[in-house]
């Protein structure tokens, strides 16, 4: 019996997904963007919980890059509300409490703090 696969199966029913929309911050790099869709990968190392896909960030000038949810911190306002759009307050407050359910706190980010991955609080 192959366990792992079974244990990838069982991460890949409880993922959640960050929406398309939503403003994130590469966590290394320091460059912001926005998530833009999903792109399967076929081969190579850095995939989201899936297994089988990565991240398409817009940054800006028709450029997408791929990044898998490990390297991504997700912005937040001066309310503490994911940036997304031109959504309501309430879808805001609902997709960040679906976030922070699974996501730890470290992962959330003001935007105004640029230089650096001071949590909100």
């Amino acid at each position: 019996m192959n366990t792992g696969k079974s244990n990838r199966a069982a991460s890949v029913e409880h993922w959640v997904r960050i929406p398309n929309g939503i403003k994130v911050r590469h966590r290394s790099e320091a460059y912001d963007g926005i998530i833009d869709g999903l792109t399967e990968i076929v081969s190579g190392p850095d995939r989201n919980p899936d297994g089988k896909t990565q991240y398409r960030i817009n940054v800006g000038d028709s450029t997408r890059l791929l990044v898998s949810e490990d390297h991504l911190n997700i912005l937040l306002d001066n309310k503490n509300l994911v940036l997304v759009g031109r959504e309501s307050e309430l879808y805001r407050q609902s997709v960040t409490n679906r976030l922070r359910a699974v996501f730890p706190e470290d992962r959330f980010v003001s935007v105004t703090n640029k230089g650096s991955a001071t949590v909100n609080k």
